[in-house]
């Protein structure tokens, strides 16, 4: 399988465990020092604080991402790829959020030749129902 399929996994691995709701299937994509990027946000540090925001959004609904890759450009370990998403905040009460836009993540590959997410900046804005 070439580093762009692999990527190509992880990417599909990510969403299908978010549809889930299986934090433990996410938090083994993403390198221990990951860094996410978002609008209006402090920047979100390490596994941890993924992991803390994700069990926080699912103590009050789920979470549906979809998106493909329309580039994948690997060089040595690291590698970026660049997709339109769409993230559907479910709440248990109350109108779904749906966040749109683009985002830019790059990935490393980890000594056992993993393709982990090492850092994501995304520009997803609310959009209307």
């Amino acid at each position: 399988m070439s580093d762009q399929d692999e990527i190509r996994r992880v990417i599909e691995r990510w969403h299908e465990a978010t549809r889930a709701g299986q934090l433990d299937e996410i938090l083994p994509l993403m390198a221990d020092d990951v860094l996410f990027l978002t609008p209006g946000n402090p920047p979100m540090r390490g596994k941890e604080a993924f992991a803390e925001g994700f069990r926080s959004v699912l103590e009050n609904g789920r979470i549906e991402s979809q998106g493909a890759p329309q580039e994948i450009y690997v060089s040595g370990s690291m590698a970026y790829s660049w997709a339109e998403l769409s993230v559907k905040m479910i709440p248990h009460e109350g109108d779904a959020v749906i966040r749109t836009g683009p985002t830019l993540t790059i990935f490393r590959k980890e000594a056992d030749g993993r393709w982990v997410v090492y850092r994501d900046a995304n520009m997803l804005a609310a959009r209307s129902n």
